[in-house]
């Protein structure tokens, strides 16, 4: 078996936190291939080591000291290479970032030193050998991964060693230069390595025991969520629930290499397996609930709305023009409403009204801001009775009126609208009638 590890910033935060990641690759031999992070914060007041790199680019390109700033980022890496008692100096690099500094290298080349370090110390750590990953994660454009490329040289590269470290979050462009991902973006490096060696299982190492059927910080000790297909974490995750980089799972879901999340500082627990498909039965009808705030719902009316033709078209042609993208659309029979981010909206609200008012000439139109979206997502949801009226009688008894619902045709989730004060009361009352009172 092959197992592809990657561990999160908060896991290689310390020595102490790289001695744990030491002793759970060590207990499995299928743990070939590692993945680090930058290090992350070792306490609530501390600083992210990628935030102070960024830090340093800034002060590099507006001409200022940044010397201080990269003896911090030094500092913190010679405790962690002390705290393990190697015999490794970081000297030559980091004066190699001073020099790239100093000649304009930019942001995406400071902010990528993080992960570049940190594997350099954890390859010394495990007597791993160390790929980085300038050489075999490319590019195409400064936004673009050019996938076949990456999956071409990192095959290439890593059949040549049975065991290896590649570091996360950035690659290069053909002509060498550094391109990071998005923050978050190791977790993307850690599928792709998953994909090109053709691995079993894909393990992403956090802080947290698993993906929670909700947020943990609204419903205090929420269940953890076992097992998980790609198609609800996708649901799940575009409502804002998510421990891993959303663009992650598309390398090793195209293959079916399943994703599992675990808990660095709770190595026995199971954590939540992400899968193509499952013949598992979920231990509740739902898998779980995300929502969000800030959206704005602009409803038409019409009479006999259903007869005219490219009227959705029309409307929806207003927020195109003028770059706003809509969420939802759900529509009655002279009726339909508009959902969008109420930030973007809101800049360009009157062009929009305007330019709908002329071309739809709705009977009504209403704006409804402050909203916000709850997504109830679960595979069971399908098989289910009755799921749209528990949600409906969760959100009358705990008070909340519901403004809009939709239901997907995959029935794999429903989609309700409420107002932004009454959203935390949402999410405990449908926790508690899906989940609570199923235990």
């Amino acid at each position: 078996m092959k197992k592809v590890v990657k561990f999160g910033g908060s896991s290689l935060a310390s020595a102490e936190q790289f001695v744990k990641v030491g002793d759970i690759i060590k207990a499995e031999e299928s743990r070939r291939y590692v993945v680090p992070s930058a290090p992350g914060k070792r306490n609530p007041g501390d600083t992210k080591v990628t935030d102070m790199l960024y830090k340093c680019a800034e002060l590099a390109a507006a001409g200022k000291a940044y010397a201080k700033e990269l003896g911090k980022i030094k500092n913190r890496y010679e405790e962690i290479i002390k705290g393990l008692g190697l015999k490794l100096t970081l000297k030559s690099e980091f004066e190699e970032i001073s020099k790239k500094l100093e000649e304009g290298a930019g942001p995406m080349y400071a902010a990528s030193r993080g992960e570049y370090l940190n594997g350099k110390v954890l390859a010394a750590y495990l007597g791993y050998e160390f790929v980085d990953a300038a050489n075999v994660i490319r590019f195409s454009d400064e936004t673009t991964l050019d996938a076949p490329e990456t999956y071409r040289l990192l095959a290439e590269y890593l059949k040549g060693y049975e065991r290896a470290v590649v570091p996360g979050f950035y690659g290069s462009l053909k002509n060498g230069k550094i391109v990071t991902f998005s923050r978050g973006g190791s977790d993307i490096t850690g599928s792709l390595v998953a994909r090109a060696i053709k691995a079993d299982i894909y393990e992403n190492w956090t802080d947290v025991s698993g993906f929670m059927v909700a947020d943990p910080r609204i419903v205090k000790d929420s269940e953890v969520i076992h097992t998980i297909t790609y198609k609800e974490l996708r649901e799940l995750a575009y409502m804002g629930a998510s421990v891993m980089h959303e663009d992650a799972t598309f390398p090793v879901s195209q293959v079916g290499i399943p994703i599992n999340i675990r808990n660095t500082n709770d190595p026995e627990a199971e954590g939540t397996m992400i899968v193509d498909k499952t013949s598992k039965v979920s231990k509740y009808t739902i898998t779980g609930i995300a929502g969000q705030k800030g959206f704005t719902s602009i409803t038409l009316e019409k009479d006999k709305m259903n007869s005219c033709i490219g009227i959705g078209r029309k409307a929806l042609q207003a927020f195109e023009e003028h770059g706003v993208s809509f969420e939802h659309m759900p529509s009655g029979i002279d009726t339909f409403s508009v959902i969008v981010h109420q930030d973007e909206f809101a800049e360009k609200e009157q062009q929009i009204i305007a330019q709908i008012e002329e071309s739809c000439e709705p009977d009504q139109m209403d704006i409804d801001s402050d909203l916000a979206l709850i997504a109830v997502v679960g595979r069971g949801m399908k098989s289910a009775r009755g799921t749209a009226g528990r949600i409906f009688a969760a959100l009358a008894h705990a008070h909340v009126n519901v403004k809009m619902i939709d239901q997907g045709s995959s029935e794999l989730n429903v989609i309700i609208g409420v107002s932004n004060d009454d959203f935390d009361n949402a999410i405990r009352a449908l926790y508690n009638i899906f989940v609570e009172a199923a235990l």
